[in-house]
């Protein structure tokens, strides 16, 4: 037997179990850790400028391919305090990434020493496993223990907290012999998806809708198959996006409260059936529940038995995993085809179609200051299908995901249950960390922007280039309609008149001057004309020097994106003109019907 520090023994299972690629920033109580990793070698390390930055690009880095786990590490203390909403983050979208903290001696954390904090205790709501090993010895089950827990049943974050001399003492451990453990994933039964389809097949109008969970299995393929094998319409969720193209003749669109489309909730509300794969029915996209359940029965298919039930009672349920639920469902619906035993819904997708070519809403406009939607439609002009579009939240985000496109699984990169603002720039970084030959391509409001924009160094240092479309409008938009319904408008406007770029009137912040202080390069644009021109540049400015390219488009003040102001998903209130004609709207997926 070999004999190594805990930390060493550490590292050689993190290569074992696959990890290539690490994101942190050292500290005293972690420097074992990082002497290790140094040593060992095979792993490379992206040094963030802020520890929850770290965590945001694990996260995006694990978004990106299957299998991918991102790792980050921090020391003890506040680094992992700032670590929390990185994995708030993840657990919320069921996403694993590894967080590694140090931690003072084991002698002395339970004396108020210098930066030690139970952070096990802090991290165990929002992981699946949080711990602090105590014993040296016990550091390589734990970590294998941590990678079969993020891996099996719903995927998600875990905290391991590494005291400095837990990491200093040597242990016998064999890295060659090391063998991850098997992963545990619920499967459904026959008899259950033979239900499941007896109960489509049942139906007059049904959908199917598809969540993350199923982009989680890598189960995309087999998705679409099915829908294609019993004609069924498909409805994205906003975490499922790309699991079928845009443009495929049964992607009815998104519904919901927001990130939705007046095609996808109109005919989600022609609809009798809804079969739900790997998704959560988030409120945003169910909005009240009287109305998004009336008129229809529902199956419920979840890796998490918890999941099922738990927002409303399905009229039946499957935990599964959705790969291995897919699988089936594919293998019953073709013995169904093959017997002429499977319904024919070519007048149901049609209608769904139909709805698509005629209930949409206006992106261009030639106003200046820029309006929103037309900066949507030059980036559909100017980002082809392989683009990795990331964001986070906000009225970029939410306008974003009604008007761009999207044609593959993990093509659409989003922070959906937690939203924290900041998370954009450091996960695109881990995107394009974890895809460096894949145009990346960030969105983000000016708050959104602010909150992490010195994780853009990074970028510059370890040349890893991407374009950030930055929309200002120098508010905090979406917070400021949601304040109509209180009438006021407080403490939501960031303007001021910049001293130092008198130029950008009551517009604030420099973003330009900022990001080229951070070893970026930037473009702005006050033109919508010139929208295209900038894109295009962007794109060679981040081929030619490899760092982040921020286009900062300059909006009007105000604008108010669609949403419901009812919690009602059937009564969206659409505050633009809608398309008329269909100059109004050139780069929809379907040419406007009028």
């Amino acid at each position: 037997m070999a004999r190594m520090t805990a930390a060493r023994a550490a590292v050689e299972i993190l290569k074992r179990e696959g990890v290539a690629d690490a994101f942190g920033v050292p500290g005293a109580a972690i420097n074992p850790f990082y002497a290790a990793l140094k040593a060992s070698g095979g792993i490379a390390h992206t040094l963030a400028r802020h520890v929850e930055g770290a965590s945001h690009m694990a996260e995006g880095y694990t978004r990106t391919h299957p299998g991918n786990i991102g790792v980050c590490i921090g020391t003890s203390g506040p680094a992992g305090t700032d670590m929390i909403t990185g994995l708030y983050s993840a657990i919320g979208d069921s996403i694993p990434i590894l967080c590694i903290t140090g931690q003072a001696p084991t002698a002395v954390i339970h004396k108020e020493d210098f930066q030690a904090v139970d952070i096990a205790s802090i991290a165990k709501p929002v992981t699946k496993m949080a711990v602090t090993v105590l014993e040296a010895a016990q550091v390589p089950g734990v970590f294998q223990q941590a990678f079969h827990l993020m891996r099996s049943g719903r995927p998600g974050p875990v905290l391991i907290d590494l005291p400095i001399d837990v990491q200093l003492t040597e242990i016998e451990f064999d890295p060659e012999a090391y063998e991850p453990l098997p992963v545990y994933k619920p499967a459904a039964t026959r008899a259950q998806i033979e239900k499941a389809i007896g109960m489509l097949n049942a139906s007059q109008r049904p959908l199917i809708v598809a969540g993350g969970g199923v982009i989680n299995a890598d189960a995309a393929e087999l998705l679409v198959e099915f829908a294609e094998l019993t004609g069924t319409p498909v409805v994205p969720t906003l975490m499922g996006w790309g699991l079928l193209p845009d443009d495929h003749e049964l992607n009815a669109g998104m519904v919901g409260l927001q990130t939705s489309h007046r095609y996808g909730n109109a005919t989600f509300l022609e609809s009798d059936f809804v079969l739900g794969i790997g998704n959560r029915w988030a409120n945003r996209h169910t909005g009240k529940l009287d109305v998004y359940t009336a008129g229809r029965k529902f199956v419920h298919v979840d890796v998490d038995p918890t999941q099922i039930g738990k927002i409303f009672a399905p009229d039946y349920g499957i935990a599964s995993d959705a790969e291995a639920a897919l699988e089936l469902f594919v293998e019953v619906a073709r013995e169904l085809k093959a017997a002429g035993r499977l319904p024919d819904r070519s007048e149901w997708a049609q209608a769904a179609q139909e709805r698509k070519a005629t209930l949409q809403r206006r992106t261009h406009f030639d106003d200046i200051p820029i309006k929103p939607q037309r900066v949507y439609e030059e980036m559909n002009k100017a980002f082809g299908p392989e683009t990795r579009y990331v964001s986070t939240i906000g009225l970029s985000q939410i306008a974003g995901a009604q008007m761009l496109h999207v044609y593959r699984p993990r093509h659409w990169i989003n922070c959906g249950q937690a939203g924290p603002l900041g998370w954009t720039i450091p996960a695109a970084l881990g995107v394009a960390k974890a895809d460096p030959e894949a145009p990346v391509v960030a969105l983000s409001g000016d708050y959104d922007f602010q909150f992490m924009l010195e994780e853009l160094a990074v970028g510059a240092q370890h040349r890893i280039p991407y374009v950030h479309v930055l929309v200002n409008n120098s508010y905090l938009g979406l917070i400021r309609q949601a304040q109509r319904a209180f009438e006021i408008d407080f403490q939501v406007n960031l303007e001021f008149e910049n001293l130092n770029s008198p130029e950008l009137g009551v517009y604030g912040v420099d973003h330009v001057k900022v990001a080229e202080g951070l070893g970026c390069k930037a473009i702005r644009v006050t033109d919508p004309a010139e929208l295209g021109d900038a894109f295009e540049q962007a794109k060679k400015l981040a081929a030619e020097h490899r760092v982040p390219v921020v286009v900062e488009a300059i909006l009007e003040r105000v604008t108010n994106i669609s949403m419901s102001t009812t919690n009602d998903i059937g009564n969206v209130v659409e505050f633009e003109e809608i398309a008329t004609e269909p100059g109004h709207a050139p780069t929809s997926i379907r040419t406007l019907k009028v």
